[in-house]
């Protein structure tokens, strides 16, 4: 039984209730949300928020009821991990034990439909503790990152012997991408933490996982949105 999850969080100080405001006509939370509700993968959705406009608006797509987020897990420090850790043992009050959780983050609205079931299959042929959205790094520390010592002078943040001269010999550095998670039931019950298991990338091109964390990501994201469905209207 798999489980679709989406934090929505009602505060934001970067862009004001980001995750309720109008994307080329629907609201930035229900692009994720039409993913989960229309993959025949995903058995159950929940949306963990502790805005009311929000809760009762995923409970009219037809999302579990769990309830308002608790108060600690609506602070601007409340961490991820926590926030699905609530959000798995609430569900599973009402469904039984889950075979695998998967969070997508709406703040990243231009993942493609087939991130799903990619992700999916990633994580039940390689038995990880988590899969993990990624992207390649657009910058890498063995190359072009640099960071100043005690006198203010810039050096490669993280130096081999001999030098790195060309992006193409640097050690290969991912982003982590915002957007889709897989994670084992019982790794995120046990663990406290992301990054305490085996966690595996599913790696997506760049332009498809944007977060939008600014007014000026909001924009990118508005016009990406746009030629993306120009795009297939023209198909």
């Amino acid at each position: 039984m798999i489980i679709g999850h989406i934090g929505a969080r009602a505060g934001s100080k970067g862009v004001p209730n980001k995750n309720f405001r109008m994307l080329h006509g629907k609201p930035l939370l229900d692009w994720s949300l039409d993913q989960l509700l229309n993959s025949d993968r995903v058995d159950h959705v929940v949306v963990s928020t502790d805005s009311v406009e929000m809760y009762e608006h995923s409970l009219k797509r037809g999302c579990l009821d769990i309830g308002l987020r608790p108060a600690e897990l609506a602070t601007d420090t409340a961490g991820k991990w926590d926030v699905w850790k609530h959000a798995l043992g609430e569900v599973e009050k009402q469904t039984g034990p889950a075979s695998a959780f998967l969070d997508l983050d709406c703040t990243s609205p231009l993942r493609p439909d087939n991130a799903i079931p990619e992700a999916l299959d990633l994580f039940f042929a390689q038995t990880p503790d988590m899969v993990m959205s990624c992207c390649e790094a657009r910058k890498n520390p063995y190359f072009n990152l640099v960071e100043p010592d005690e006198t203010g002078a810039l050096h490669v943040s993280k130096p081999l012997p001999g030098g790195v001269v060309a992006r193409q010999q640097a050690p290969a550095v991912y982003e982590h991408a915002a957007s889709t998670y897989v994670v084992a039931p019982d790794y995120l019950r046990r663990a406290s933490s992301l990054f305490e298991g085996r966690v595996i990338p599913y790696m997506m091109a760049p332009e498809t996982c944007v977060d939008i964390d600014s007014p000026f990501d909001f924009r990118l994201v508005d016009f990406l949105m746009g030629e993306k469905l120009n795009g297939q209207n023209d198909a």
